[in-house]
């Protein structure tokens, strides 16, 4: 159900657990070094994953022996999911619950620049003494001593307190309101979305919204460009260019499942008004969109392309 955009689940996110057993039966522990969860799921429409999916898929590694690690950027969003739509969690605060989906990891990993609200930063946080030994040379070699990681000590600050506002109630719940505003202007164009709407984004159903070009054609990436020439707006890709790989026997290219554009609304800086026109440079380019053409790559290098490629009209 994740891979369909218009189908309704409170929690699209979750792995499925029948499909993780299969899988590490297929490969082997000794080839998985541990299970990665990213809460809320970027890359499947920012949706979040349930409390009892965390703890279902702890207990499987733990039959296993396999360690289990978050990809935290957005932990507080998927905590406000699950305050709104999992039994039992009504009358937690977000930062119980964000405890709670801590306590079902060995491990996390932080962008700072998402539900903390910094400008800039990062960090890890490990439950094994043995691994953070580890990881520490890494860290002093390519960003900074441990006690500031490179940055700046008003950064440091920003994220301090970036932790403990992203756990403020109102401030999310006003946050994923204005993600929603956003989200039922562009369904009350027809405009074709990923739902229920995310708590970070909207994302298009781009191949809906361009049918006519292939995934070969980076159709999520044009959208994203005629969006921003027609109105200024600035919206991410995340299909073709970012997710397809060469079949290993054949080199052909292998599309992902979905292609998104993906809106991305800062935190605490928009109006309403400000969203008003994105979504009505949306609607524009939707009015035209049988016009649209896709791209082709002039350049790009062998990893990471979809940050680094340079692209033209067919």
């Amino acid at each position: 159900i994740a891979y369909e955009p218009q189908a309704s689940h409170p929690f699209k996110g979750n792995i499925d657990i029948a499909k993780l057993r299969a899988l590490i039966t297929e490969v082997g522990i000794e080839k998985i070094p541990f299970i990665m969860l990213t809460i809320t799921n970027n890359a499947g429409g920012g949706q979040p994953v349930a409390m009892s999916n965390l703890k279902e898929v702890k207990e499987v590694a733990a039959e296993y022996s396999i360690p289990v690690f978050i990809d935290a950027a957005r932990c507080a969003e998927n905590a406000y999911f699950v305050q709104q739509r999992e039994e039992g969690y009504q009358n937690k605060t977000l930062a119980e619950i964000i405890r709670e989906q801590f306590s079902y990891s060995d491990g996390c990993a932080f962008s700072c620049k998402k539900d903390p609200m910094a400008n800039i930063g990062g960090l890890i946080g490990l439950n094994d003494e043995g691994l953070y030994q580890k990881i520490l040379p890494l860290l002093i070699a390519q960003e900074g001593f441990m006690t500031y990681g490179g940055l700046a000590g008003r950064d440091l600050e920003a994220v301090a307190r970036g932790l403990y506002e992203m756990t403020d109630d109102d401030l999310m719940a006003n946050r994923i309101r204005q993600v929603e505003y956003l989200g039922e202007r562009l369904d009350e164009a027809g405009i074709p979305i990923v739902k229920p709407i995310g708590g970070h984004a909207v994302f298009v159903d781009v191949a809906a919204f361009l049918p006519h070009i292939p995934q070969s054609h980076f159709p999520a990436d044009a959208l994203a460009v005629e969006l921003y020439v027609e109105s200024g707006v600035r919206a991410v890709g995340l299909g073709a260019l970012c997710f397809s790989v060469p079949d290993e026997r054949t080199g052909e290219a292998v599309f992902p499942k979905m292609e998104l554009l993906r809106m991305a609304i800062p935190r605490r800086v928009y109006t309403d008004r400000h969203i008003d026109v994105a979504a009505e440079g949306l609607k524009r380019v939707y009015e035209r969109r049988d016009r649209i053409r896709g791209l082709r790559i002039v350049h790009a290098p062998p990893v990471l392309r979809h940050f680094l490629a340079r692209l033209e009209p067919v």
